[in-house]
């Protein structure tokens, strides 16, 4: 029998603590309530996190690729770049190749708020994951990679 404590009663759940998906979104919730504290005072949220660690990576990208690889659609990048830009983390230039495209990189601005990030978003992983083993860490994301992966 698997049982939750709810206003200090212990309640059965049933058949959700055999469902995968209960648990995967019971730890995204926690882990989105760890991140917006750990990144509280910053505009940091995990999409700008995650277009600007695209970005760093692959000084010059394209806006389209960077949506396309993580799986963001082209009128919400275009809302992210546009609120990078105003925030001056990213300079866009125009492509040499396609007048429509621009090409990204991180200003220094941007690659110090992303050190800054990053940083803290090793503390908050740290807190969430300190009963996992580094091994059990290793094997956890290789399973929601594998996970994320079906989607594709």
């Amino acid at each position: 029998m698997a049982m939750a404590e709810s206003d200090g009663e212990r309640v059965d759940i049933g058949v959700l603590d055999g469902l995968v998906g209960y648990h995967l979104r019971r730890a995204m919730g926690a882990f989105s309530v760890d991140y917006a504290r750990a990144v509280a005072g910053t505009p940091m949220r995990q999409g700008l996190f995650g277009v600007m660690s695209v970005i760093a990576a692959n000084p010059g990208i394209s806006q389209g690729i960077v949506g396309k690889a993580l799986g963001i659609q082209r009128a919400n990048m275009v809302a992210l770049i546009t609120e990078l830009g105003e925030l001056g983390l990213v300079d866009r230039e125009p492509s040499a190749t396609d007048r429509r495209a621009f090409n990204l990189t991180l200003t220094d601005k941007g690659m110090t708020m992303l050190k800054d990030t990053l940083a803290r978003i090793r503390d908050h992983e740290e807190r969430m994951l300190a009963a996992l083993s580094p091994a059990a860490r290793q094997s956890l994301t290789a399973t929601l990679r594998a996970i994320a992966a079906v989607e594709e």
